[in-house]
C-alpha cells in the first residue's frame, strides 16, 4: 500500500521553529565539545560524545555500534567486554539499538546510574528529533531534488559499508574464534532465517548454548 500525501498538506512546525532546530543542532555540536575541554567535566565529554554520535547515525541503530565504541572504549570510559555485553543485551529486547546509550550511561556513571543513563538516551536522541524538526518544513521541497536524492543515495551506500564493517569488528572479531563457534552462529543464523524461529527464541538459545559451551 503506497502512502500517497495531500496536495494540500502543511507540515505542523514552522519555518522559524525549523530554523531555530538547525541553530540548536548546531550550535550544540560546536558547544559541547568546547565546554568539555575547558572544564574537564566527565558528565559534559559523555554528552558530548553521544551528542556527536547520533547527530551522525544515519540509516539504523546498528551504524551506532562503530561509532560509539571509538568514543567511550579507547579513553577507558568501559571495557570492550562491558561494550559488547551491553550490545548483547540490547539485541535480545524490543526496540531501537539507540536505547543501549541507557546501559552505558549507567555503567559509566555508577554514582547515579539511573541519571547517568537518561543523560546518555537524551544525548543520543536528542540529533534526530532536532534534525527531523529542522527538515520537516522544508522535505517536500528537498525530496524532489535530484541533488537531494543522489545525496541521500550516497549516504545509503556509506551506511551499508559502516554496517559491514560494525559486523565484522567488534561482533566477528570478537565472537568468532574457533570453528566450534561459526557452527553456532550458522546454526542460530539458520533458525532465524529459514526455520523462522522468533528471534526471543533464537536469543534465548543462543544464550544457553553458549553458556553450555563455557562448561565444556
Amino acid at each position: 500500500m503506497k502512502l500517497e500525501v495531500p496536495a494540500n498538506f502543511k507540515p505542523p512546525i514552522g519555518r522559524g521553529t525549523a530554523i531555530a532546530a538547525w541553530i540548536v543542532f548546531f550550535g550544540l555540536l560546536v558547544l559541547l565539545p568546547a565546554l568539555a575541554l575547558q572544564t574537564g567535566n566527565h558528565v559534559l565529554a559523555l554528552m558530548d560524545s553521544f551528542y556527536r554520535t547520533g547527530s551522525l547515525v544515519f540509516g539504523g541503530g546498528h551504524v551506532v555500534l562503530p561509532l560509539l565504541r571509538n568514543e567511550i572504549v579507547p579513553p577507558g570510559w568501559v571495557g570492550d567486554s562491558v561494550f559488547l555485553a551491553g550490545y548483547g543485551a540490547a539485541q535480545a529486547v524490543p526496540g531501537p539499538l539507540f536505547t543501549f546509550a541507557a546501559y552505558l550511561g549507567a555503567v559509566m556513571l555508577p554514582e547515579n546510574r539511573f541519571w547517568g543513563g537518561m543523560l546518555c538516551l537524551v544525548a543520543v536522541f536528542l540529533p534526530g528529533f532536532l534534525l527531523v524538526v529542522g527538515a520537516l518544513p522544508f522535505w517536500d521541497a528537498l525530496r524532489h531534488k535530484l541533488w537531494a536524492q543522489s545525496s541521500l543515495r550516497g549516504v545509503n551506500a556509506a551506511v551499508v559499508g559502516v554496517l559491514l564493517a560494525a559486523l565484522y569488528d567488534p561482533v566477528w572479531t570478537s565472537s568468532i574464534h574457533s570453528t566450534r563457534d561459526m557452527g553456532f552462529a550458522l546454526t542460530a543464523f539458520a533458525l532465524l532465517m529459514f526455520w523462522k524461529m522468533s528471534p526471543v527464541y533464537v536469543v534465548a538459545l543462543s544464550a544457553a548454548g553458549g553458556a553450555a559451551l563455557a562448561l565444556l
